[in-house]
């Protein structure tokens, strides 16, 4: 799982492998090392009506409706996004091949649709 935030934006991209573990076991997450300290984050589906965001003792949750991750793994949905009560925009999206090559493994993500145009 991919983490950006970019000043007042939260967005995680996921693997094919993390949407499918979410939407059998309803969470997903990951973690950064950074010395002494861990960053934990992840994606909670529940009963929430909509996106939602805490974070709490250095992890980041993002907390969606389970009802929208239902067939996520099988369906051409790209993602979900919204806005917190505070106003934080929240995106969690599938996670999609580069169009230029890179030094990073990407088997394990989307193939990207914009590639048939190349």
């Amino acid at each position: 799982m991919k983490i950006r935030i970019n000043g007042h934006r939260l967005r995680m991209r996921l693997t094919k492998t993390e949407v499918s573990q979410l939407v059998a076991e309803n969470i997903v997450s990951d973690q950064c090392r950074m010395g002494a300290n861990t960053l934990t984050y992840k994606v909670v589906a529940g009963d929430n009506a909509a996106l939602d965001v805490a974070f709490t003792d250095q992890t980041i949750t993002v907390f969606m409706p389970k009802a929208w991750i239902e067939k996520w793994d099988e369906n051409d949905q790209v993602g979900f996004d919204g806005y917190d009560t505070l106003g934080l925009y929240i995106l969690v999206e599938k996670d999609f091949q580069c169009l230029s090559p890179r030094a990073e493994d990407e088997s394990d993500l989307y193939p990207n649709p914009d590639a048939k145009a190349i």
